[in-house]
């Protein structure tokens, strides 16, 4: 209890120092005579906040994103764990001939298949496992929202933009192919024509 209230305290400070900066470069970016007023320097100082309060959100995200993947692998490697101490009970000995290691790997996979089976199946591994990929999402969502924001900034095309003229190209490509496929069949149909 008392990490996360140091947390909470911890993640506040940087949180407002953050703003206090971004703020103080919007501030000096709106008066004509700064540096960052002129050139792409003042498209990014406006820009500045928006980045700083999305790596903000993306870090609370990236915390609740590790929580869960540490859950997630604490629920493989617990699960894996118990599989082996039941594999280990049920063949004490080290298989010796070909059939005895036949009989353990068959032991080793029904007793695996069915310990995963029941945490796959668990209401406890579902949910985690979906807070866990919602998490993923949401940094996504984050990081291509700063990306788009720092190629904004840089008067660059953004990913929706650059898609856009690849389908345009595929669709150019597809007609020139077809436009020159055209006067061939012409030509041979000219020729069997006569």
């Amino acid at each position: 209890m008392a990490s996360e209230v140091n947390y909470n305290k911890a993640f506040e400070h940087y949180k407002h120092l953050s703003l206090f900066w971004t703020d103080l470069i919007y501030l000096m970016a709106s008066k004509p005579q700064s540096l960052t007023a002129t050139g792409p320097m003042r498209k990014f100082a406006t820009n500045a906040k928006k980045v700083t309060t999305e790596l903000i959100e993306s870090n609370q995200d990236l915390i609740e994103f590790n929580t869960r993947l540490a859950e997630y692998y604490k629920q493989l490697s617990d699960t894996w764990i118990e599989s082996q101490k039941q594999v280990s009970k049920k063949m004490p000995d080290i298989p010796q001939d070909a059939e005895q290691l036949d009989s353990y790997k068959r032991v080793w996979i029904d007793i695996f298949e069915n310990y995963f089976t029941q945490l796959f199946d668990s209401k406890k591994f579902g949910e985690n496992y979906g807070k866990l990929v919602s998490s993923e999402l949401e940094l996504s969502k984050h990081w291509n929202d700063m990306v788009n924001t720092l190629l904004e900034s840089a008067d660059l095309p953004s990913k929706k933009e650059i898609d856009e003229i690849y389908k345009e190209l595929q669709q150019l490509r597809r007609r020139v192919s077809k436009l020159e496929k055209e006067p061939v069949k012409k030509v041979v149909e000219n020729t069997n024509a006569e």
